[in-house]
C-alpha cells in the first residue's frame, strides 16, 4: 500500500491572545530573558490563560489523488489547517508530513500586486508559487484562456473585478505542476459559469493523480467533488466520513445553534476592505428574537446586517437556501429584483456605514426538514 500524500498527527496550532497572534519578532535580549523567566516558572501551554487553539489532537490521512473537503463553522479551524498544510505557518505541536509539491490558493489575489498587468502578476505569482520560467511560459497562454482575461491581460490588477481577481489566481495555481492543491473559498467568488469551470478543472486534476483540499461553505460543492469531507468545530476534529454524512452532521450542528450568527468585531468578521458582515439572523413573526426552529406554515426573515467600509460602492446582498443533502431549494437577490428596482436600490451607490436587508419567505414554501441558510453580501459581477 503507497504511503499516504499527506499525514497529519496530533497537529496543534496556539495563538497568544493580544500578543500579535503569538508570531512576533523578538530581540535576542528578550529571548535570553523569557529563558531566564521560565526557570524559575511552569509555563505549560495548558495552564496559560491567555492562549487560544485554533487546532487541537488532529490526525488524518489522505491518498494520492483524493478529494477532500473540509466543513465547519466559522472560527472552526479550516483555514488554519490549510495554512499549516501549505506550510505558511508553523505548528504549536504535532507533526504535518507532505510527499509532494504543494500549490494554495488561500485569499483571491494573494501575490498580487495592484500596479502590475495582469500578466506581469502571472509571472510574479506563478513563480512565488514555484514554476520556472519556462514552466511560465509554457503555460501562459492556457492560463489566460482559463482566466477570460485576455482583453485586460495589459490592464494592472487594480482595475480588475473580483471576478476576474479570482479567475486570474485560480487559473494560475491550478496550472501548477503540484502533486498537492490546496483551496480555501475561492468558488465562493465568480459567477455560476466560472464556479463550473472550477470544479471541471479540479476534476481534471484529480484524474491526473493529484490531490486536492477544499475548504467551502457550499456544501453542494463538498458532496458532489469530495469523496470524503472532514468536520471542525472549535479547532478539533468531530467527524471524517464520506460526504453526505460530514454534511448531514454538520447540519444537524447548525441546526442547535439560535438561528443568529453577530460578529461584532469588523476585524473578525467575514469579508475584505469593502464590506464585512455584521450579523444574520432568521427571525418568525410572533417569536421574540432569532430561531432555529420555525413553523413552515408561516412567513421566515432572514435579516442580513453589513458594514460598507466604501463610499459609494454598489453591493448587491442574497440569501441561499439548500436542504439536509445540499440541495439549492431557494435563492433571493438584490441584485437585479423587482423588489430592488423598484425601491430604487438597484444600481444606486450606497454611502459608508452599517446596512441592513431583510429578506422576506412566503409561509408554505417549503416541507418540513432541515435547511442551511447562507447570506452573500458582494460586488455584482460585470465581467
Amino acid at each position: 500500500m503507497s504511503k499516504p500524500v499527506i499525514s497529519v498527527r496530533n497537529l496543534g496550532k496556539r495563538y497568544l491572545l493580544g500578543m500579535g497572534g503569538g508570531e512576533h519578532y523578538r530581540a535576542l535580549r528578550d529571548v535570553i530573558s523569557n529563558s531566564f523567566k521560565n526557570i524559575f516558572r511552569n509555563n505549560h501551554p495548558r495552564d496559560n490563560p491567555r492562549e487560544l487553539w485554533a487546532l487541537r489532537g488532529l490526525s488524518f490521512d489522505v491518498a494520492k489523488g483524493e478529494k477532500i473537503g473540509i466543513i465547519g463553522r466559522n472560527g472552526a479551524g479550516k483555514s488554519t489547517l490549510l495554512k499549516l498544510i501549505s506550510s505558511i505557518t508553523e505548528p504549536t505541536e504535532g507533526e504535518i508530513r507532505l510527499r509532494g509539491k504543494v500549490a494554495s490558493l488561500l485569499e483571491v489575489g494573494t501575490g498580487f500586486h495592484p500596479e502590475l498587468t495582469g500578466k506581469e502578476n502571472i509571472f510574479m505569482n506563478a513563480a512565488i508559487l514555484g514554476m520556472t520560467n519556462a514552466e511560465i511560459k509554457r503555460k501562459y497562454d492556457e492560463i489566460v484562456a482559463f482566466a477570460e482575461v485576455e482583453r485586460f491581460v495589459d490592464t494592472p490588477v487594480k482595475r480588475y473585478s473580483s471576478g476576474m481577481n479570482v479567475r486570474l489566481a485560480f487559473a494560475v495555481a491550478a496550472h501548477l505542476e503540484s502533486e498537492i492543491l490546496v483551496i480555501d473559498e475561492v468558488l465562493a467568488v465568480g459567477d455560476t459559469a466560472f464556479q463550473k469551470k472550477c470544479l471541471g478543472k479540479m476534476e481534471d486534476v484529480t484524474k491526473e493523480g493529484r490531490t486536492v483540499l477544499i475548504v467551502s461553505h457550499n456544501m453542494p460543492v463538498i458532496l458532489n467533488l469530495c469523496q470524503r469531507a472532514i468536520l471542525l468545530d472549535k479547532g478539533k476534529m468531530v467527524i471524517d466520513s464520506n460526504p453526505a454524512d460530514t454534511v448531514q452532521h454538520y447540519l444537524a450542528m447548525a441546526r442547535s445553534g439560535n438561528g443568529e450568527a453577530v460578529w461584532s468585531d469588523p476585524k473578525n468578521a467575514p469579508g475584505n476592505d469593502i464590506v464585512r458582515l455584521y450579523s444574520a439572523k432568521i427571525l418568525q413573526e410572533g417569536i421574540e428574537g432569532p430561531t432555529a426552529d420555525i413553523d413552515i406554515s408561516k412567513d421566515v426573515f432572514v435579516e442580513i446586517s453589513y458594514w460598507n467600509f466604501k463610499k459609494d460602492a454598489l453591493l448587491y446582498h442574497g440569501v441561499i437556501i439548500y436542504d439536509k443533502v445540499g440541495t439549492l431549494v431557494f435563492s433571493s437577490s438584490s441584485h437585479r429584483s423587482i423588489s430592488s428596482v423598484y425601491d430604487g436600490w438597484y444600481g444606486r451607490p450606497q454611502p459608508a456605514g452599517l446596512f441592513k436587508s431583510v429578506c422576506r419567505i412566503p409561509g408554505n414554501l417549503f416541507n418540513e426538514g432541515l435547511y442551511s441558510v447562507t447570506v452573500i453580501v458582494g460586488k455584482p459581477v460585470a465581467d
